[in-house]
């Protein structure tokens, strides 16, 4: 199996993370988004996507935000695919779990995932899809690289010299080791 590495700036991964780790709407957190745009290059069965420009989701941008819910507009999910698509550059959605003990990828994420990746693969013409989720003790990421089904570990996130590496509790899930069809 294949994996993906992202890499980023040490000074953009903290802004992105200080970013996403900053939701609260005055009476509890609520989850953050941010989304990436990567040029991709494959070295020894590993999928790097090198990270070339991010943009900060504002609160106009969602349709719906809590603590543990994210719905982007219409218009900000094709404001972001036409950027991807001008830019030649996959898509990378970054967003946080504010409560999560863990992290990993909700239920409902991976619901999302279901409609969303296999929409924007095909607008972006088989470009790579990598998601990640923040949370306050780490991340989780997953990519897909070959097909809008089938997601591979995110195995690391490098910046400059230091390695950040995942939790990858959303694939040791049962619902992955047994499934057929992984999403």
């Amino acid at each position: 199996m294949s994996d993906a590495t992202l890499v980023v700036a040490p000074d953009i991964q903290s802004a992105i993370w200080s970013h996403l780790l900053s939701g609260n709407d005055g009476f509890e957190p609520v989850e953050q988004a941010a989304f990436g745009f990567a040029k991709i290059t494959c070295d020894q069965g590993r999928t790097i996507f090198h990270l070339v420009d991010w943009v900060p989701i504002e609160p106009e941008g969602f349709s719906n935000r809590s603590g543990h819910y994210i719905e982007l507009t219409d218009e900000m999910r094709a404001t972001l695919i036409k950027r991807a698509h001008n830019l030649q550059a996959s898509l990378i959605e970054l967003h946080s779990h504010p409560f999560s003990s863990g992290a990993e990828f909700s239920p409902s994420d991976l619901f999302g995932f279901e409609e969303f990746v296999p929409h924007v693969w095909w607008r972006l013409k088989g470009r790579p899809y990598l998601a990640i989720v923040v949370a306050p003790n780490g991340f989780d990421g997953i990519a897909w690289l070959t097909d809008p089904r089938s997601p591979v570990p995110l195995r690391e996130v490098l910046a400059g010299d230091t390695v950040l590496r995942r939790t990858g509790r959303t694939l040791k899930r049962e619902r992955f080791k047994n499934a057929k069809r992984p999403i």
